[in-house]
């Protein structure tokens, strides 16, 4: 090995301890700037079944996990907890209907953010997903105004707004309930946002023809689907794992929709593979497999692998990309927030 194949090894090396000792730097500085991890436990082993008798005991602590049936209650109503949400928790005096819950149902979109409504069935005895059209009646109910996603934090005069609703809806039911500071709530929003804004990276692979060749999209199809993958509504091509969630997609770089009617008739120069870090389970094996059907994509459609500044991409540079997408995985692990799951999936939406 040559003097200069040796010195391309060593940077290659140095350049790889960097990337992970960032990583590393990433965690210690949330531990430090959070102090605390954002849900314990985290909110995926938080599905529980709470029965009627039982509800005096438990019912102001949505966080109670009890250890049989955890498959049958609502998964929205398990995932509603204070690290992500303004949440409340009514315990009502007899069962009532949805009716009385008018006003949140005419509010519901006035607040920015997803509003959740939960009740406690007086038949069944499991908290459920309540809209205006439930015939049920409930024991307790469990409202919650989600804190973050993707468009950044609550608006504090929004936040406020819910507080007041819930005040009001407390007073109709004529029921005491103490309801969780504004300001903590707002301040939990912000730290909760700053996190998720570490973590949010999307990884990119473009395929890029030669000279002033264009890809037909009918040869892009063609290749797309000999690899699992199939032309969704949005206009690229998804590959999907068995619940039907979106692992990765291909698209035109230039986000020109691809569209079954013109396929024919759409030309491209370029395609972009790209994975959601937050919102798939095992990134790492997930980039992975999009590297490997990146190589499937350069054989059969005569392209070549770059980066989003059209270097090409080599072994070291993919090398790098991984280890980048297992350090944000591990964040990610550290505030107790699973890549791929239901709450990644509602604070990254």
């Amino acid at each position: 090995m040559s003097e200069f194949q040796l010195s391309l090894l060593s940077i290659g090396f140095i350049v790889i301890a960097g990337v992970f000792l960032y990583g590393q730097w990433q965690q210690w500085r949330y531990r430090r700037s959070m102090g605390k991890p954002l849900a314990e436990p985290p909110a995926e082993v938080m599905h529980h079944v709470q029965p009627v008798e039982n509800i005096s005991a438990d019912i102001n602590d949505p966080l109670t996990t009890a250890p049989a049936a955890t498959d049958t209650i609502d998964e929205m109503c398990g995932l509603l907890n204070d690290a992500t949400d303004y949440v409340v928790t009514f315990l009502l005096k007899s069962p009532l209907s949805v009716d009385v819950l008018d006003i949140l149902w005419e509010r519901r979109f006035d607040f920015g953010k997803s509003v959740n409504a939960c009740g406690l069935n007086t038949s069944s005895g499991l908290w459920e997903r309540m809209i205006p059209e439930s015939s049920q009646s409930y024991r307790a109910f469990k409202l919650g105004l989600q804190l973050v996603d993707r468009t950044g934090a609550v608006n504090e005069i929004r936040l406020a707004g819910f507080h007041d609703m819930l005040n009001e809806i407390a007073a109709q039911l004529k029921i005491e309930v103490r309801l969780p500071s504004v300001e903590d709530a707002v301040r939990r929003a912000q730290e909760l946002d700053r996190f998720c804004a570490d973590v949010d990276q999307m990884i990119g692979i473009n395929l890029l023809t030669s000279g002033d060749r264009k890809l037909f999209g009918t040869e892009v199809a063609s290749a797309a689907e000999q690899l699992g993958m199939s032309l969704q509504a949005d206009g690229t091509f998804h590959l999907l794992d068995e619940q039907g969630a979106t692992l990765f997609n291909l698209s035109a770089s230039d986000g020109t929709p691809f569209q079954y009617h013109t396929l024919n008739q759409s030309r491209a120069d370029s395609l972009t593979l790209l994975l959601d870090i937050p919102r798939v389970s095992e990134p790492v094996r997930r980039f992975d497999e999009m590297v490997a059907l990146a190589h499937e994509l350069e054989k059969s459609l005569r392209l070549t692998m770059t980066d989003d500044q059209r270097v090409a991409l080599n072994d070291g540079a993919i090398a790098l990309i991984r280890a980048q997408v297992a350090a944000t995985t591990d964040l990610m692990l550290t505030g107790h927030i699973t890549p791929g799951s239901a709450q990644a999936h509602r604070l990254f939406s």
